[in-house]
């Protein structure tokens, strides 16, 4: 599963996650097994879409989340969860919601 985040940058330690109209950069966390197998960062959201992510991570519902819906992603909110190890996390205890329309 690829799993598509705004980040403030591209540091998988300190990174942390931010509103789309504020990332710095595109994370791409690539999980296999359970496990991060990848984390790729991109500077613009364009480049880091032709990987293909499955689902896209925002910080809440309001969100402008639509662009990612019509490209057949899954939009997966994350209330609490700002760093990467916590967003997969939270994603693999199923913890990550789906926003409220």
């Amino acid at each position: 599963m690829k799993l598509l985040l705004a980040m403030d940058r591209d540091d998988t330690q300190e990174g942390l996650l931010v509103p789309i109209a504020e990332a710095a950069v595109w994370a791409i966390l690539d999980i296999e097994a359970g496990e991060v197998s990848e984390v790729l960062f991109f500077s613009d959201k364009e480049a880091a879409m032709q990987t293909w992510p499955e689902a896209v991570i925002v910080i809440g519902d309001y969100e402008p989340f639509m662009e990612f819906l019509e490209q057949q992603m899954m939009v997966l909110v994350a209330p609490m969860q700002r760093s990467i190890d916590d967003i997969v996390e939270a994603y693999l205890f199923k913890e990550l919601h789906e926003p409220a329309f």
